[in-house]
């Protein structure tokens, strides 16, 4: 995922929302199901999936009928963790090469009140990347 950067559009964001909440592909008319209240008409699906797939954010799981045809099915093809990283990194083009940036930015987002559990997932995970380096 380091070499994709791209940004969603408000609506791109709102069907990856959709894609994100399930645990199975889905097709087009189920993506238009499950976004009530959306900004985006239901006559964009097909446009939006299209430069979702080509920006690299959905891939296409498989196929589904639907009715008397088929149409394929979309997963999303990134996290929204991965998603939220990409966006931090493309803001902070700095961030990859300065290790001070990197240790200012975590040591500003866990300056509120973080529980025991939450300090020893980080602390695994900071010596996972230690025994990486090894």
């Amino acid at each position: 995922m380091d070499k994709i950067s791209f940004t969603l559009t408000k609506n791109e964001q709102e069907v990856m929302e959709v894609l994100w909440s399930q645990d199975k592909g889905l097709s087009r008319s189920e993506i238009i199901d499950l976004s009530k209240g959306s900004s985006w008409k239901k006559s964009s699906i097909h446009i939006l999936l299209n430069s979702l797939l080509e920006k690299g954010a959905v891939k296409v799981d498989g196929y589904t009928r639907t009715g008397k045809n088929y149409g394929r099915t979309y997963t999303a093809a990134l996290t929204q963790d991965e998603y939220q990283v990409m966006l931090l990194k493309q803001g902070m083009p700095y961030l990859n090469s300065k290790s001070a940036a990197i240790t200012n930015i975590v040591s500003a987002l866990i300056t509120e009140d973080i529980d025991d559990e939450t300090l020893g997932k980080l602390e695994a995970i900071l010596q996972a990347k230690r025994d990486e380096k090894k």
